[in-house]
This record gives C-alpha cells, structure tokens and sequence, in this order.
C-alpha cells in the first residue's frame, strides 16, 4: 500500500470516546464513480459512517494484535456510499489499545493517545483517484459516550446524541481540531483472520426479584456481549445494568469478576432511547437492572452475543441429553472466547490471550468451526512476541504481560510446557485438520525456536525440570488458593510436552524436506525419551503415579509397549479409585479418555466421560451450566461460588475432551491431513444407542451415524467424491470404502448403561 493518510487523535480527551468528522466533495469532470475504498484502522478501536450511513456491521476493529510491531487495517468497499457532498465520519473508543488489561489495575500499555487512521481511495471512470485521508485538515468533537472500557463497560448519555456531526454542513458546539500522531506505517498489514460481529440474539428468559430486592434478568444462556436497550423514561434518568455469569443464593454473583466492573449506565433523553454499548463486552447470563421507569417489558432487553465471524463446520448429537448438553457448552464456551483472540475467560479483568487454553483446545476448536484464518491470524502475533523475547513464548499471546511489572506471581516469565508449545501444536493442528501445510511454512521458525528455547533449558540429566511450569494446572485436588499444586511431577509433564513437541517439529521438518532440521529434532525426541525413561519410569510406573502421568507418557508415546500396557492398566486403576471422578487439571484432561482408548480401557474412558458428581465433565451441566467452567467445581454443590480468587464459568480448556469425543464416540476422524482420507470407527459404549457427527472438510461434507440395537451396531456414512477411507466396526477387520454411501453392521458387546451410569 502507498499510504498517504496520517495517525490523528482529537485535540481534547473527549471522555475517552471522541468523533472525528471530515466532509468532502467528488471531484469533477472524471465521471462516474466506479469504485471507491475505505482502508481504516485506529489506535483502540474505531466505527466509521459515511453520511450517516455504517460502513460495515463489523465490531472492536481492529481488534487487538500486538500493537508495537502489527496493527491491522480494515478494508471496505464503499462505493454506494458515496454522494456529491460526503462526511466520513469517525467513533473511536479505548478497547485494548487504551483501556485496561490484565488484573493489575493499569491500562494505556500501548500508548497515552487514542487514534484514527483512515485512507479513502475514490476510483473514477477515466482512471483518476481521489484520496481522503486523516490528517490535520479534521475536525474532532464530543460524544455521548462518557465512559467505555471493556471490563468495566460503558456509560452514554443520550442528551448529548446529535446524529447531525455525521451529515454534511455540520458546526457543533465544542467542536475542534485534531493532531497528528507519531506512527510508523510499516507496522500496517490487512486482516488475515475475521471480523468480529454479532452472531445472535437472545431474548430474556426470566424477570425475577433477588432476596434483597433486586430486579435480576435472566436470559437462560452464558454468553459473551451486551445488552441492547428500549427504553423511555425522565430525561437525566440513569438506568443502570450489572452483568454477571451465575447468580449466588439468588443474588448476581460477581465475586469472579473481580476488578472488572462490567456494569453499563445509561442516561435517558426523555424520548425513546436506544442503547447499544459498542466499545465494551461483557461475559453473563444474568443482569441486575436500577433505576428502570415503570415496569420493565423484557421485550425491551436483546442480549447480543458477539464474536469472531467463523463458520460452523463440526456437528455431534448422542442419544443421551446431558452429554448433548455439555457438548453444546464447549460450543458456546469456545464462541464467547474467540473474540478477536483466542482468550480464557471472557468476564473478569483478564480475558488474555493464555496460550496453555488454545493449545489444549485447538483440536475441538478445528472440528467445530473453520478456525483456519482466526487462528493463523494469533500465531502471527505469537511468532513476533516470541521473536522480540529470545524465542520465549509467553503465558499470553498478544504479551500485555510484560509491560506490567509484577504481572504474575510466577517469577521471570521463560517457556513453559504446553503454554509455550501452543507455538508448536496449534499450527500442527491447523494443518491436520484442513491439510494445508503453508501454515507449516510460515510457523516453521517460530516452532523451532520454541523446541531449541526449551533444549537449552534442559537439566544435564535431559529432562526439562527446570524453570517455572504450570504443570497440571487446576488438577481438582489442588487447593482453591494454588492451582498449581497437582499431583503431576513438574518435570515430568514437562519432559513429556517437550518430546512431543520436538516429534511435531521433526515430522513438520521432514514435510517441508527441511532435512538438516529434521536429524536434528529427530535426535533430540530421541535423547528427551531416553531421558524421560531414564528419570521418571520404573518397571511401567512413572513419576508421581498420577494419571495424568500415565495419560501423556501413553499418547504421546513415550513408553515400550510393556511399559505401556502397564501403564494404561495402572491408569483404569486410578480412575477407578477416583470414582471414575476427574483427577486431571489442564495437562492431562485432553488426553485421558484416549489414553484409555488406546490401551483397552474404552469402558472406563466412557465412565469417566458420563460421571456427574463433582469433579466430572457433566456435573456442571447437572449444575445448569451452558458453557464449559474453569474449575470443575466453580460452583460448589450448595449453590456456593468456588472459594478461590480466580473463577470463570467461561473457560473453553476443560472441554478439550470434545475432539475425543468427535473421533471415538462419533467415530469420525482423519487418515490424513485435510480428512484426504478419513477413517470411520465408531466405538460405542457408556449405554449411548446412538450417535451423530457430521463435519464440513476442505474435500466436501463427510458424517458418520450411529445406532446400537442391543447388540447390534448399524453404521451409515458418507464421503464426498474424491476421499475414500477405512471403515472399522468393532471385532471386524479394517474395510476400504469410497466416496458416496456406506451402511454396514457389527455385532458388538458393551458394558451395561447400569454400570456406567
């Protein structure tokens, strides 16, 4: 691009939400317009008009990616919206850029001033072009916007709405000039991921009055967005609404916000107003409504979920409700987290972007929605943080960490295992799952200086016990106040990322016919097993004699085959003196159903799968959940909110267990990258009878269905033209199937639904 606009911020603060406005006329004697396009970006976040007219539906552009050395521009082709005489009119708001991050309390880490930057190419018919661009030649004024944030929300005043300052011949009251700002049009660079808009409505579910007295809005569904508002009262009369996810004892509960306000005020005109807080989300399912005129109509109250516009390609349905439910959770969960980034937690004063939570997840994610650009679009920002950080990959992707002093009470930030193999296993996953290895190619230094970070960090016994890790971050027997603290030996979990880490670096090495590479990542999976053998297994256990030990030393592969057999059957062992109740925390729970599943144990894999007394994937749903939490017991039975200071009812990371789900009980998993070949293998259990799972691959539609007959197994699938694939029904031998219609039948035997349930 050849940039002749200009980084301008108002001249006044104006609230933290000021408009920028410049009116222009067509020039003449070039004809018709044939084309005209509006590149725009902004220092926070920025909304655009032209004659009053919204340039797009798109929300929080643009978005947040790291700042110092990437901001994203938006393009909009905006031809019929152009007239004679046009105002191109600006709203910018605080968003990441300029409000507050993390839970420290501080805000502004990218810069003191808020700022448009905009170039409208206008394309006539004899080949002329006429620019518009931001610079000194604006004008900049007021809003009804005297507050935004998105944590703490937003304040409008409808008093002060004048849609006029959008239409030309404007001269409004307090009105001024803007200056330039110092900006380096280098770091410029088109979106490669999607926009963020609206994706839903919700209407309210439920009006009621909490114990002590409050009007509490119920809209039957945790989402992540806002409240768009009717309403008609006094003028100067403020309404005033509190979101939260769950409510405590019926009160709103929003201890788990902690410093976050995610309350927004509105002041009315005196006519009908309508509100719709843009420049703010909120994670809730709940609202405390003060100060509403007269009765409240919920037909007044829209929830608005927002997101990352992604495509839906992944489908499963099961015969049981709950299981249905949970998996219609981790949808919801994983919706509310993708925005612009992929986050943890959608509500409280973090919402970062923690790499441990995608790298966990990315599988499901890649299943349910074509994650394809949202996701290439985050690692870019991951390569260039990790690039200015010795080949560190942080806790958190875009760094806002490291512009807080004392961010974490975790020491100096280093590598740390599957936080920081995320670098590693997301761009993998993108490439299984849609079989395109130029993510590959653009991700390939970055997953080497990730493995190569981690080497260097090995002890001189060549296991990676060094440094701070998370390890199996929120095992369930780990104390409310120290997440940390799990039964799973550090540097066991650790040893076992890094091996599998290096693996994926060889095998994408070896794809990319980087030979030198490969040798040499090769070798080192190779002395990381030696070493792990050597310093954690003894005659089949491994350190700590946990399962989530045993569940990333099976499936990752680091064992002998007796040493495996071993441990898969020590692994039933402790499920089943768990209860066949969770005892995973992040490390371990993506991989223990398959770790069961692989070694013989699919029984105990779906007993643990249909649990539902705490801790268990459905007991949140037996707790009325709608999205996956972040402590299997955020909610205690009594109705009593988690004791521990860090609790969300968002976290997308525990419902990782959905790809299992996906490929065993749905039974439909790839062969080959891309689903070029796909493999059909239902493996039924847990007293389902039947089951459903359809995905949009890059070849076509593919769908496998399920039903169980006492003990007989019917199985419908169907491939699109040009994939073929293997048919495999328990106790029969491997099938080759083609493109079209396949229906077979097996005789199976499963445990009894009384035993499992």
């Amino acid at each position: 691009m050849n940039w002749h606009a200009r980084m301008i911020a108002a001249a006044a603060d104006f609230d933290g939400a000021p408009l920028l406005r410049r009116e222009f006329s067509l020039e003449s004697g070039h004809g018709a317009v044939t084309r005209a396009t509006l590149h725009l970006t902004a220092h926070g976040i920025v909304e655009a008009w032209l004659n009053g007219r919204p340039v797009s539906e798109d929300l929080l552009t643009p978005g947040w990616s790291a700042y110092e050395w990437r901001l994203r521009y938006a393009d909009y082709d905006v031809t019929e919206l152009l007239e004679d005489t046009t105002v191109l009119g600006l709203a910018l708001g605080k968003g990441w850029f300029g409000g507050r991050l993390g839970w420290a309390g501080g805000g502004s880490y990218y810069g003191d001033s808020l700022g448009a930057f905009a170039q409208l190419e206008v394309e006539f018919e004899d080949g002329a072009t006429q620019l518009v661009v931001t610079d000194d030649s604006w004008a900049s004024g007021p809003s009804a916007v005297l507050a935004n944030d998105l944590y703490d929300g937003e304040t409008i005043d409808a008093r002060r709405r004048d849609e006029a300052w959008k239409r030309p011949g404007f001269a409004g009251d307090g009105w001024t000039g803007v200056r330039e700002v110092e900006f380096d049009t280098a770091t410029l660079t088109p979106y490669i991921g999607p926009r963020v808009t609206r994706w839903a409505a919700l209407p309210v579910q439920e009006v009621t009055t909490s114990p002590s007295g409050r009007t509490l809005v119920d809209f039957g569904q945790n989402l992540v967005g806002w409240i768009k508002v009717r309403v008609q009262g006094e003028a100067g009369a403020e309404v005033t609404i509190r979101h939260a996810e769950v409510l405590e004892h019926g009160e709103l509960g929003t201890r788990p916000l902690r410093s976050a306000q995610a309350t927004d005020r509105y002041i009315l005109s005196g006519g009908v107003d309508e509100f719709e807080p843009t420049f703010t989300f909120h994670g809730f399912r709940y609202a405390e409504i003060e100060g509403w005129p007269g009765e409240l109509d919920p037909a007044d109250l829209t929830a608005v979920a927002i997101g990352s516009e992604l495509t839906r390609i992944g489908e499963f349905h099961t015969s049981d409700p709950l299981l249905n439910q949970f998996h219609e959770n981790v949808v919801w969960g994983m919706r509310g987290n993708f925005v612009d980034v992929p986050t943890d937690c959608p509500q409280r004063d973090e919402r970062l972007g923690w790499t441990g939570d995608i790298a966990a997840f990315a599988p499901t994610a890649a299943f349910l929605y074509d994650v394809d650009g949202f996701l290439s679009d985050w690692l870019v920002d991951l390569d260039l943080e990790q690039k200015h950080h010795d080949g560190i990959v942080g806790f958190v992707i875009p760094d806002i960490l490291k512009k807080i002093e004392q961010a974490t009470d975790f020491g100096p930030v280093d590598s740390t295992a599957i936080w920081s193999d995320a670098a590693v296993w997301v761009p993998w996953t993108l490439y299984q799952a849609y079989g395109d290895d130029a993510v590959l190619g653009r991700q390939f230094d970055s997953m080497t200086a990730h493995v190569r970070r981690v080497e260097s960090l090995l002890s001189p016994a060549g296991v990676w016990d060094t440094s701070f890790q998370f390890g199996d971050w929120l095992d369930p027997d780990a104390p409310p106040e120290d997440p940390a603290l799990a039964k799973a030996d550090t540097g066991v979990v650790a040893t076992a990322c890094a091996f599998r880490s290096a693996t994926i670096v060889a095998e994408t090495a070896k794809l990319l016919g980087r030979t030198e590479e490969q040798a040499e990542f090769e070798a080192l999976a190779a002395r990381l097993r030696e070493a792990f053998n050597a310093e954690y297994v003894r005659d089949g256990v491994v350190k700590s004699d946990c399962t989530t030990v045993y569940a990333l030393a099976i499936v990752f592969g680091l064992l002998s085959a007796a040493d495996e057999a071993f441990a898969g059957d020590r692994l039933s062992e402790l499920v089943a003196e768990a209860g066949y109740r969770i005892s995973t925390g992040f490390a371990g729970t993506p991989f223990i159903t398959d770790a069961l599943t692989q070694t013989g144990h699919l029984d105990d894999a779906y007993r643990l799968l249909l649990e539902k007394e705490c801790p268990s994937w459905l007991y949140p749903v037996t707790m009325g959940a709608t999205t996956v939490w972040e402590r299997w017991d955020s909610m205690l039975p009594d109705g009593t909110i988690n004791p521990g200071e860090m609790t969300s009812f968002n976290h997308y990371a525990l419902g990782a267990v959905a790809d299992w789900m996906h490929r065993v009980v749905g039974g439909l998993s790839a062969l080959e990258p891309g689903y070029a070949r796909v493999l059909v293998a239902p493996q039924p259990g847990g007293g389902l009878t039947e089951a459903e799972t359809s995905l949009v691959t890059p070849r076509g539609p593919v769908s496998v269905r399920w039903t169980l007959d006492g003990d007989t197994l019917t199985v419908e699938a169907d491939l699109p033209e040009g994939v073929d694939g293997v048919l495999r029904l328990p106790g029969e031998d491997d099938r080759s199937i083609g493109a079209g219609h396949t229906s077979a039948q097996a005789t199976v035997r499963t445990a009894s639904a009384d035993i499992i349930r």
